[in-house]
């Protein structure tokens, strides 16, 4: 049961974020810097951004220990994710795959 949470989280943590990643019009290619600019308009927001990426620091050291621990399989898939998505898919999709390692054989 817990499992299939995680998978149904993971989904919409991949959804929720690309629902508004493909509204970012892109006329002269992906300009990161221009991109990421308002992120960090006032210290409200660089405080979210910095809260994020210790959470994403903090994930990806767990995914690692964690993954090596219980010898799963291709940890690096998870940072991957983490990239490409965000922390919102990532991190249901690992607690997806320690659960499924974690049931009985």
């Amino acid at each position: 049961m817990k499992k299939n949470i995680f998978l149904l989280l993971a989904i919409v943590g991949f959804i929720a974020p690309y629902y508004f990643f493909l509204q970012v019009p892109v006329e002269n290619g992906l300009d990161l810097p221009r991109l990421l600019q308002p992120l960090f308009a006032n210290n409200l927001l660089r405080g979210v951004a910095v809260d994020l990426t210790v959470s994403v620091i903090v994930f990806w050291v767990f995914v690692f220990v964690e993954a090596t621990r219980l010898q799963m399989k291709h940890p690096w898939v998870y940072l991957l994710a983490t990239l490409l998505v965000g922390l919102s898919f990532a991190l249901p999709l690992f607690l997806y795959f320690r659960e499924r390692k974690l049931e009985p054989q």
